[in-house]
Formats: structure tokens, sequence, C-alpha cells
């Protein structure tokens, strides 16, 4: 979770919101909760890979099932495409896009060699970042001013910035849709998850705080690296081999997820069978993790981080969304209180649109060419 969105999405979302981004934090971390709670307690009941598309599958149906992969993967593969541009305008702004590329290539690589290898780096880059963003908020305490905590509200800013911010939260799925290679996932899932919301949250909340009583409002919409603006120049190279790992953390994680998506989708038919093939060695599903990457490189190459944030966050809403539905088609039988998932369902969906009507467009169109091509597909296997 701690990846890209915790150094650039602060910006975009005061420019839209003003002060009202400081309610913007806490709506969507209750909107991550709430997705947390549904998606928790379904990885329980089916401790399988491909997350929300499994459930939606084993709960709603066939169709909504292969709705939630698809948003999956183009949310995903748009986070990946964000992260990997992000880290490598880090390194070498010039070259950005291939820079961007072989951190794909390298780190698609490393997750091919087994589970336990991917969550290795994610700890690790999970380590450096937030003992690099400790020091830099305490560091910066004493510039900080609470007379800059208030100004003016945009209040039709307030749930685009929501969407902004969730993209900051979007990790903890990645989580459910690892769960068959999980040991004791009844127990394991749901104490990784909820620990994840909540530690972020925390250092997410500081980090907005700290960066508004020093960089002002203004300051901070205006700021194209506040993380390292408010480090001060003297930190600045700490700060962009923190991004960079921050980002490699998250991006490898970002990559298992699609892979077991992928995997799991090919199984039931949805995709390709060549990508359910798990290697002996690794016990990894390789053929979806190089497809994958293939996809993610071309995602690379053509577009900028900017644009797809808010497809990312448009799309991965809707996934949860029908993780929500099958939370409440499943009924008692979770032992989750009603309330959770229709507040859950209501608020992703009341965020996703209000994201940006060009990012609604294109995941719309996306899922409607999906179906449309299972629809044509289905009908050639019949006949």
């Amino acid at each position: 979770m701690l990846g890209a969105g915790v150094f650039v999405v602060w910006a975009p979302a005061t420019a839209a919101a003003g002060s009202a981004v400081l309610l913007a934090l806490p709506l969507a971390a209750v909107i991550a909760a709430l997705n947390a709670a549904s998606t928790v307690r379904l990885a329980m009941r089916y401790p399988v890979s491909g997350g929300a598309y499994a459930y939606g599958r084993a709960e709603l149906g066939p169709v909504p099932g292969f709705v939630a992969g698809v948003l999956f993967l183009v949310g995903k593969t748009g986070s990946v495409a964000a992260i990997a541009l992000v880290a490598a305008g880090y390194l070498w702004p010039d070259g950005a896009h291939w820079v961007a590329a072989g951190l794909v290539v390298v780190l698609a690589a490393v997750n091919a060699l087994g589970v336990r290898v991917t969550a290795g780096v994610s700890a690790a880059a999970a380590g450096v970042v937030v003992l690099v963003l400790v020091v830099v908020l305490l560091l910066a305490l004493p510039a900080a001013d609470l007379s800059r905590l208030s100004g003016t509200p945009h209040p039709l800013g307030l749930l685009p910035a929501t969407g902004l911010i969730f993209f900051a939260f979007a990790g903890y799925a990645r989580v459910a849709t690892l769960g068959e290679e999980v040991r004791e996932p009844v127990r394991t899932l749901p104490r990784a998850v909820l620990l994840a919301v909540a530690l972020v949250f925390a250092l997410s909340t500081a980090t907005l705080l700290v960066l508004v009583a020093v960089l002002g409002l203004d300051g901070l919409a205006a700021a194209p690296a506040p993380v390292a603006e408010l480090a001060g120049p003297g930190w600045d190279g700490v700060l962009r081999v923190a991004a960079v790992v921050a980002c490699v953390g998250s991006l490898i994680g970002v990559l298992a997820g699609l892979s077991r998506t992928g995997l799991a989708m090919a199984r039931d038919g949805e995709l390709p069978s060549t990508l359910a093939r798990v290697g002996g060695r690794t016990a990894t599903p390789v053929a979806s993790d190089i497809t994958v990457a293939i996809v993610a490189l071309v995602a690379v190459l053509l577009v900028e981080p900017v644009q797809v944030i808010g497809v990312s966050a448009c799309a991965v809403l809707g996934y949860y969304a029908i993780a929500h539905a099958a939370a409440l088609a499943a009924g008692r039988a979770l032992g989750l209180p009603r309330g959770i998932p229709i507040a859950g369902l209501a608020g992703c969906l009341l965020v996703a649109v209000t994201v940006s009507w060009v990012a609604l467009l294109v995941v719309a169109g996306v899922v409607a060419v999906a179906l449309g091509v299972r629809a044509l597909v289905r009908r050639w296997r019949r006949t």
C-alpha cells in the first residue's frame, strides 16, 4: 500500500478539494476499511486466488465475477503504469518511460521466483519507506503552523479528491488475491489486511497534516513533489531513493495480484487456458506472470501517470463494489453485519462515478468490449 500514492496524490487532491482534503482522507480511509471488512470475510470463506473475481463468481454468477476480474486487471494495470513511471521520474525524468519499462521487466522476473520472494521485497520496501517518512515528518515539525490547516473548502471537489486519495490506500486486496498461497488464511488474512489499513491511515494522516501545516494549502496544491519539498534540499537524494523503493515494493505486489487474478480466470475458462499453468519449482503462474508483464510494458510506454491514476481508482472502486455485492449475497454465512457491505457498495459507486468522467468512460468502454468479446467467444465455442 505504501507506494507511489503517498508521494503523489496529495497535490492533485488538495487542488481539487482545498481545505476539504482534510475530510477526503478519512472518507477514503472509511471506504478502504469497509472494503477490507467485506474482502477479508470473503477471503476467509474462499481462500483461493482471484480475489473479488472468485467471490463474485461464487456468490453472484459468472458474469459479475468476470466483470470484477476485468475491472481488477484494468485498474491494476493502470496502477503498474502509474507506479513505474513515478519511480522512473525520480530516477531519470528524461528517460522515464524506458526506465519504467526496465523496472517492470526486472520486478516481473523477481515475482516469478515465488510468493516468498515477493513478500520479502515488499516488506523490506515498506520498512524503508516508513522509516524515511517518519524521520522527514519529525524534522519538518518545527516549521509547522497549525493556522495553515484552515482555508477555503471546495465541496464539489471532495469526492474526486477522495477517489484520488483512495489510490494511496489500494493494495490490501492483493493479500486476498494470493489467498491460496497464504499459510492459515482464515487467521492470517484478517490480521494482515486490517493492520495494514490502520497503519497506512495513521501514516497518511500524519503526512497530510504536516504537509498542509508546513507548505499551506496553496503551496501543497502547486507542489510537483510535496514530500521532497517538505524534506528540503539536504534530503532530496534520500527522498528520491525512498520514493523509488516505495514504488518497487508496491509494484511487485500489484504484479503478483494481476498474475493470480489471470490464473483464476484462466482456470474457469474466462481467459486462455495457457495462463493457468503453474511452475513446478516456484508454484507461481509463470505464463500469467509473463503475459501481465507484457501488457504492463505496453501501458508504461504509452501513458502518463496522472492519466491513469483516475482510471485505476475508478476501476478498483468498481471491483470492490462487486465484492460488497458478493458479501451481501453471502448473507449471514460471512458473519458480517449487512450495514458494512451496503455502506461500502454505496460509497464505492458514489466515489467511482465522481473521480473523472473521462476515467468512467474508459472503464465502462473496456468492460463493454470485454463482455462483447466474451459473448462472441462463447458463441464460437458452442458452434
